[in-house]
Formats: C-alpha cells, structure tokens, sequence
C-alpha cells in the first residue's frame, strides 16, 4: 500500500463535521509521525489554521493536501481568533495545527479551545506527537505523576517564584527551553534544587540529531559550558524526594557557612561547599545567611 494512500486503511478517511474545530497532532521532527487519521483530515477540512504558513505549506505539500491555510499565532491572536470562530459558526471545519507538535500546550492554541467551548462549538483531537511526554517515556525518571511548566517566564521575579515552586514539587517536571537560555535555566534550577538533582535533557526529538543527556544538574551544566547549545530543548527534572536526610542541623550548618566566610572564601564557594557537605541547597543557605545579615 502507498505510504500516501490511506483510503484503505478501516476508520482514517472519516469526513470533517461540519462547524466542528479539529486539534491536529504533527510531528515534532520526522515527518513520517504524522498518523493517517490526521494526514486524511487535513485533506478533506474546509480551513487549516496554523502558526506559521511557510512552513504548514512543506507539510501540506508532503501529504498532497491543497486546503488553504489561515494564519494564527501569538500575535494576530485578538483579530484572527473571533474570524476562526465565525467561521465555525458558518458551519466550516477548521484544523489547528502547530508547527511542532500538539497545539494547544505552550500556544495559543488553548485561547481557541476556550472561544470554542464557550460558544458550544464542537472540539475533536486528533492526537500527535508531543515534545514533552516523548522526552518523559525515556527519561527513566517517573511517569506515573508529572507536572508541565512549559516555558518559565522571561521576567525574573516572575521566574524565581516559579523555580522556587519547582523545587519543592515531588512529581517530575518537564520545561521547555531554548538554546541560548538553557545554561542559565540549568544553572537557576541547580540553585534552587541543589546540583545533585537528576535531570535529563533532550534536543532534536525524532530528528536526525535527537539526543538526551541524563545526569546530575553539576555534570549537565558542566557538559554545555563545553558543548555549544543547539535545537530546541526539553528538560525532565527529577522531583524532590519525600524525605531528605540532612548530615546536620540547619542551625550548623549556617554556623559552618559563616566560618569559612570569615576565613576568607567567597559566600557563593562557601554555600556550594556546604551545599555539597550538608544536603541543604545552595539556595537555601544563601536565603538564610542573609536573613541573619539584615536583623
């Protein structure tokens, strides 16, 4: 059977219902993910709306589909979304696809799905590839309960607040993270979950060049300080375990981090030495020390 052809295939040339918005799953790198169900839906939809056209255009190409393509992405959101709407009222099917991946999860795909369901329109999945559970199922790391972050927050406040809550989480998190921010991002979290904590971080997923990297945060931040950053990035953190056995006091161990101060090393050398010695986070003994400082 032709790769192309799936007419054939019992459930996948089902036809678009009419007012209906259809959640479209794509690949996330090879193309040879995208499922039959999904390749015959977006032959025979009225409308496909998509973030980017250029590229939604090779995709379409690929499947020999020649429906037309619509704009819709974070910043045409306000105007395009009321026409998607009004479009579906008209009885049109519309497709909304991304340009990796399930839409709707870090997109304003989740804007859409909301407009729909308030106006009693009809939602269908049709389910695809995703950046964030793919990089889980081979993480090793547990699956059974897990958290998504998506992308933190650019400005600062905001993101402290959020890595604070994600270290204290005991389910596995999973963020994204873009090349030229993933140094930064490896090296907040090992302040705020202390270096030992496991992680794994994986580019490229399904591409040609798709590799995980599993270690501590140290060994992974150690291992990108040599190796350039490149692709795009999901990191699946281990979450903090239940019950942590401290070698001292949190009264010694402030009382150690203030000698070695006074004895001339460096407050950020000294809180990673105790860090490493006691248990508690580089983070912490920071926070505590200068709560001292100002009474």
């Amino acid at each position: 059977m032709n790769l192309m052809d799936d007419s054939k295939l019992p459930g996948t040339r089902l036809e678009p219902k009419p007012g209906t918005l259809y959640i479209v799953g794509t690949p996330i790198g090879n193309l040879g993910d995208l499922s039959n169900r999904a390749k015959s839906l977006l032959k025979d939809i009225s409308v496909i709306a998509c973030e980017d056209t250029r590229r939604s255009s090779q995709l379409l190409k690929f499947i020999n589909s020649t429906t037309p393509l619509i704009s819709y992405h974070k910043h045409n959101l306000k105007s395009r979304l009321p026409q998607i709407i009004e479009l579906l009222k008209k009885k049109e099917s519309v497709a909304l696809i991304s340009d990796a991946g399930m839409p709707g999860i870090s997109d304003p795909g989740e804007e859409l799905v909301h407009s729909a369901k308030s106006n009693n329109l009809e939602v269908i999945c049709i389910p695809g590839p995703c950046a964030a559970t793919t990089a889980l199922v081979i993480s090793g790391l547990h699956s059974r309960r897990f958290c998504f972050e998506g992308f933190l927050p650019k400005k600062q406040n905001d993101r402290d607040k959020i890595l604070k809550v994600i270290a204290q989480e005991e389910r596995t998190t999973i963020i994204y993270e873009s090349p030229h921010q993933l140094t930064k991002l490896l090296e907040e979290l090992s302040d705020n979950c202390g270096e030992e904590r496991l992680i794994q971080v994986s580019r490229e997923l399904t591409k040609r060049f798709e590799e995980s990297i599993r270690s501590s945060l140290k060994e992974a931040i150690e291992f990108f300080k040599i190796n350039k950053p490149k692709g795009e990035f999901t990191i699946v953190l281990e979450g903090k375990k239940k019950k942590k056995e401290y070698l001292i006091s949190k009264s010694e161990a402030i009382k150690k981090l203030e000698c070695l101060i006074k004895e001339g090393q460096r407050p950020k050398d000294a809180a990673q030495q105790i860090a490493s010695e006691t248990g508690y986070t580089k983070n912490w003994l920071y926070s505590e020390l200068h709560k001292k400082l100002d009474k």
